[in-house]
């Protein structure tokens, strides 16, 4: 009898918990791969010149966090900047990364997730 109580009480608790949850499964299993994947890209193309920490300036390359996704594809594709951008750091020294174009959306969530 107690078994059966114990395990009721158990059912009931796991019950209300999922009951208060306001979070949708797919919020939670659909951003942290593209983010994983934007982390990886940073630390293999970028931090060489920019910190490993986006939020700080590098020894050759500014901060980056919060960059568009207009910048990163101006920057990446072409080595330009978008109209009426000012750069934060003089110089055309940053080479292009054509290789990247089907990884600057995950580029940008890495650099946009709080």
């Amino acid at each position: 009898m107690f078994e059966r109580k114990f395990i009721l009480a158990i059912f009931t608790a796991v019950v209300g918990l999922a009951a208060g949850c306001r979070c949708s499964s797919s919020s939670l299993t659909a951003t942290p791969p593209l983010i994983l994947r934007g982390k990886s890209v940073y630390a293999g193309n970028c931090i060489a010149c920019h910190n490993p920490n986006p939020r700080l300036a590098g020894t050759v390359g500014p901060e980056i966090y919060g960059s568009s996704i207009e910048l990163l594809e101006a920057r990446l594709l072409k080595g330009t900047y978008p109209e009426g951008y000012k750069p934060k750091r003089p110089g055309a020294g940053m080479p292009v990364f054509p290789h990247l174009a089907g990884d600057i959306a995950a580029l940008h969530e890495f650099l946009n997730t709080p």
